[in-house]
């Protein structure tokens, strides 16, 4: 047993949650410093929207700007309890939120799907409360869904992955799949952080299982 095994960090509870605040204590970039569109809606018509967390987001962000038929990404806190929290609350583990990317893109262009089979197989999702030695409840893999379509897809999906880790050798996928509540935008700074620093730290990556469900690109 590993140190990472002895310290297994736990949600707060709501009502020991940090206050939080009634707006942003800081300002938020209007335009992705990559893409060049903007990180706030309103979107364009017939765009969606994901939310997945998958450990640091930095790198994390930056796999989904990479991928073709994505409009835009932004990086933020979510599904905790504290209202517009910092980076560093967040990063107490007191706020219940977890490290989340908001991802904006177009299904003519790239399926929900196949933004799954890139979660999935974008991070050991079978950790628990951290991804690799980044340790805390900020670190939990989740999938925020916006509709039932989307928790349907997450859940299939996520079955069926279980089946090609189990034949890994892998242990059960911890992710947590919820509803999405409020996406609270992190620091100007964090956005799309490793444009801004090239030789910054990533911190994620896959089990080099492929995820067996993948679609790719939508038909229009």
């Amino acid at each position: 047993m590993g140190l990472l095994d002895l310290f297994k960090p736990a949600m707060v509870k709501p009502d020991k949650a940090l206050a939080g605040r009634e707006t942003y204590s800081y300002s938020i970039p209007a335009t992705h410093a990559v893409l060049g569109t903007p990180i706030q809606p309103p979107f364009p018509d017939g765009l969606e929207v994901a939310y997945f967390g998958l450990g640091c987001f930095w790198g994390a962000e930056r796999k989904f700007w990479q991928t073709p038929g994505v409009y835009s990404t932004a990086v933020g806190y979510q599904g905790g309890f504290t209202p517009y929290p910092t980076y560093k609350e967040t990063c107490t583990g007191d706020t219940g939120h977890t490290e989340a990317v908001m991802v904006v893109f177009d299904p003519k262009v790239i399926s929900y799907e196949a933004l799954l089979q890139l979660f999935w197989e974008s991070h050991d999702p079978t950790q628990g409360m951290r991804q690799g030695y980044d340790v805390g409840t900020q670190y939990r893999s989740a999938i925020y869904t916006v509709d039932d379509a989307q928790q349907q897809l997450a859940e299939s999906t996520r079955d069926a992955y279980q089946a090609s880790l189990t034949d890994s050798g892998y242990g059960t996928i911890t992710t947590e799949i919820a509803p999405a509540g409020p996406f609270y935008y992190a620091e100007d700074y964090h956005q799309q952080y490793l444009e801004k620093n090239p030789n910054g730290y990533c911190g994620i990556g896959g089990t080099g299982v492929s995820c067996p469900i993948g679609l790719g690109v939508s038909k229009s």
